[in-house]
């Protein structure tokens, strides 16, 4: 092995042990998150509604009927998630946090009730962001170590690649037949190399979706370089509390439904936000898709009066945050239907593997060099011992 193989192994090896147990959890994690929403759709009926012939109840009607039900809970969120599936409020309950109340988009009628902290995909998801550490800890953590994990996917590939086109062949297959300890090494390897281009594009989105400069990055890689003043968060539009003039004559948000609907006739899914800790004005998104978060349009408006403020038609969107806006489907595989799903959930359930069968290959050459070193020590005091009896010693 070559001095500069020797340092990629060296480092290889040393930032496996530091970041292992903290990639295998956030994989395997990962990997149980991919199928979320088909499990959660087959085991509980109240995420599918009966669809009827006859309009969506206004959201502003919802609100009214969770603040009926929790005079103190704030209802900031509204999303209407398709014709057969139900409206949900995402509300707080103060010292009780976030709530899901799940209603009929038809009638109104509440249909489930749930403490966000009691669902298991969102326990899930809570220990694949935060390892269940506080979240200003918990991101860092995670993001480092896939940082280092991402650092080990190309030292592996470098280690792995093979000098000769002879032997390329071989390389790219996992020798079943062999010895369990050539077949842990084959899947470390093999596996490794098939999975690192899929591993490194979920590490880079995860880490996109965690920090705001990773995904910064992106939106002017894609832009190569251009700042679109339209799309900067800073002339994000906000409602004027001194210009109250021509107050709307009926609630905002069933305004901002309309207008979405309107425009984005072919929308599956809505989302209407009026979180004052966000934004000022009211916005709503029309998504595509059911649960899906790509391609969106979205439109804000003045939480007062009703004006339009600002359109972010998705025909009008610059690459960089259309690609920003891909970040979730693509990390957790969604983005293209179900095969990449597949992918995905394949590709975090090898990158669980390797810490372990990476843990074994180190531990099986250990514990051969002590053998070895064992040998060697009986061979020389063996005929050590054999030339003192032949001096008569």
């Amino acid at each position: 092995m070559t001095p500069f193989k020797k340092v990629i192994l060296f480092c290889h090896r040393w930032l496996g042990f530091i970041s292992g147990i903290i990639v295998f959890i956030v994989s395997i994690t990962g990997c149980i998150y991919c199928f979320q929403d088909e499990i959660q759709d087959a085991i509980h009926a109240h995420r599918k509604v009966e669809v009827q012939d006859k309009p969506y109840i206004q959201p502003s009607q919802l609100v009214t009927i969770v603040k009926n039900k929790y005079p103190k809970a704030d209802a900031s969120f509204i999303y209407y998630y398709g014709k057969d599936r139900p409206a949900m409020a995402l509300t707080t309950m103060g010292n009780d946090g976030f709530h899901s109340i799940y209603m009929n988009p038809y009638s109104g009628q509440i249909t489930y009730e749930e403490d966000l902290q009691s669902n298991f995909f969102v326990v899930v998801e809570y220990i694949h962001l935060y390892l269940l550490l506080p979240p200003a800890i918990g991101q860092w953590v995670v993001g480092i170590s896939v940082i280092i994990f991402m650092v080990i996917m190309v030292t592996g590939l470098v280690l792995w690649w093979p000098k000769r086109k002879s032997d390329r062949k071989r390389s790219f297959t996992v020798k079943w037949g062999g010895r369990w300890r050539r077949v842990n090494y084959d899947l470390h390897n093999v596996l490794g190399f098939y999975a690192t281009s899929i591993a490194l594009i979920l590490s880079i989105t995860g880490l996109a979706i965690a920090f705001e400069p990773v995904s910064k990055g992106i939106y002017n890689i894609a832009n190569v370089g251009r700042n679109i003043k339209y799309e900067d968060e800073v002339s994000e539009p906000k409602s004027d509390s001194l210009k109250r003039s021509g107050l709307a004559k009926q609630p905002v948000i069933d305004i901002a439904l309309a207008h979405a609907r309107q425009q984005s006739p072919n929308a599956q899914m809505f989302l209407i936000h009026n979180d004052p800790a966000v934004s000022g004005a009211i916005g709503v998104g029309a998504y595509p898709k059911t649960l899906r978060y790509a391609g969106a349009s979205g439109y804000e408006f003045d939480k007062y009066n009703g004006k339009l403020l600002k359109t972010y038609a998705i025909e009008k969107k610059s690459p960089g945050l259309k690609l920003n806006e891909m970040n979730y489907d693509i990390h957790v595989g969604q983005i293209g239907g179900l095969t990449t799903k597949i992918i995905a959930f394949l590709a975090s359930l090898i990158c669980a593997s390797l810490p372990v069968t990476g843990f074994i290959i180190w531990l099986g050459k250990r514990n051969k060099s002590k053998s070895k070193g064992s040998k060697t020590r009986k061979a020389v005091h063996h005929k050590t011992h054999k030339r003192q009896l032949q001096a008569g010693v």
